[in-house]
Order: structure tokens, then C-alpha cells, then sequence
């Protein structure tokens, strides 16, 4: 760390993301056709897309910050770093701590400082380390989507549901034709 004229101090800070779901990026610019250049020659044209893919599994990065940078700006950062162009407030940032064999994980809120909560834990990662995850507060920002984004959650919801009825279906078939062939192997009287 150094410290600065102002009284601040910069830093780094190591980041581990673990992220479940992909992430988006924009996709690259689609080259321009024959009848483009023709057309408006030096542009090309682009696409507004994005790619979709996930992250490789508990990546690390280290970030160079101020004291007074906050866990929003964190995030930002890191997204920025790695091109993702989804909402920030689908990400959190959490500090994880070990004490006598226990994990723990306390999601930051969006203003605390990083890097001072890592001088006040002093140098070991066990007792102080962040990671990057998924913002699972229980409760689903759907503004933080987009419109393709809400489609298929709907098509993947229609085919859960669909696949759960066909299984409970099958099971209630499966016991109806049970109990008829004990009523069949049954004498009666």
C-alpha cells in the first residue's frame, strides 16, 4: 500500500469470482459486407448483440484501489475488467472470513471500503478475503433484465413446468395401473 498527499492510501485487493450463472459481453463488430463498403465507404456496421458465457471457475483478479473506493465501484470495476455488460446490481461483493474451522460470508453493503476493511484484518486470506457473486438477496430485480433476458426465463419456466406435470403424470399412471392390478389379482368376497 501507499499512502497519498491527501491522507488516502491505494492498494490492491484480490477478488475471487464465483460466479453460477453466465455473464454477458458484446459481441464483435460485424464486418461490413460488399454493398456497405459500396455504399458508405470507412463504415462499418454493428451489431447490437451480446454473448453469453461463463466465467472460468473461482478466477482471481487483483485490483489496484483507493481507500475511499466503495464495494459498488468494486464491482463496476471488476465488470468492466472482464467486458461484462450486465447490471452491476445483479452482482455483490462478499467478504469472507475462517474462524476456528467456520467459513463465513457477509454480503458488503454498497458503501463500504474494501481496502480498508482488508488493512483492518491484517494480511492473511483466511481471515479476510472478497468474492464476486451473484446479488441472491431473495428478492428478483427484474428492471436489471432485458426483454430477450425475461422471454427466456419464461420459455425455461414453461418447459420446467411442463416436464414436473408430465413426471406427476407418470407416477399417478404408474399407480393407477398398480392398484388395478391388485384389484385384478385380488378374489373377491
Amino acid at each position: 500500500m501507499s499512502l497519498n498527499k491527501d491522507g488516502s492510501y491505494t492498494g490492491f485487493i484480490k477478488v475471487q469470482l464465483k460466479l453460477v450463472r453466465p455473464v454477458s459481453v458484446p459481441s464483435s463488430k460485424k464486418p461490413p459486407s460488399l454493398q456497405d463498403a459500396r455504399r458508405c465507404p470507412g463504415r462499418g456496421t454493428t451489431v447490437r448483440r451480446r454473448t453469453s458465457f461463463y466465467l472460468p471457475k473461482d478466477a482471481v483478479k487483483h485490483l489496484h484501489v483507493l481507500s475511499r473506493t466503495r464495494a459498488r465501484e468494486v464491482i463496476e470495476a471488476l465488470l468492466r475488467k472482464f467486458l461484462v455488460v450486465d447490471d452491476p446490481r445483479k452482482f455483490a461483493l462478499f467478504e469472507r472470513a475462517e474462524r476456528q474451522g467456520q467459513v463465513y460470508l457477509r454480503k458488503l453493503s454498497d458503501d463500504e471500503q474494501p481496502l480498508r476493511l482488508r488493512l483492518l484484518a491484517g494480511p492473511s486470506e483466511k481471515a479476510l478475503s472478497f468474492i464476486l457473486k451473484e446479488n441472491d438477496s431473495g428478492e428478483v430485480n427484474w428492471d436489471a433484465f432485458s426483454m430477450p433476458e425475461l422471454h427466456n426465463f419464461l420459455r425455461i419456466l414453461q418447459r420446467e413446468e411442463e416436464e414436473h406435470l408430465r413426471q406427476i403424470l407418470q407416477k399417478y399412471s404408474y399407480c393407477r395401473q398398480k392398484i388395478q392390478e391388485a384389484l385384478h389379482t385380488c378374489p373377491l368376497g
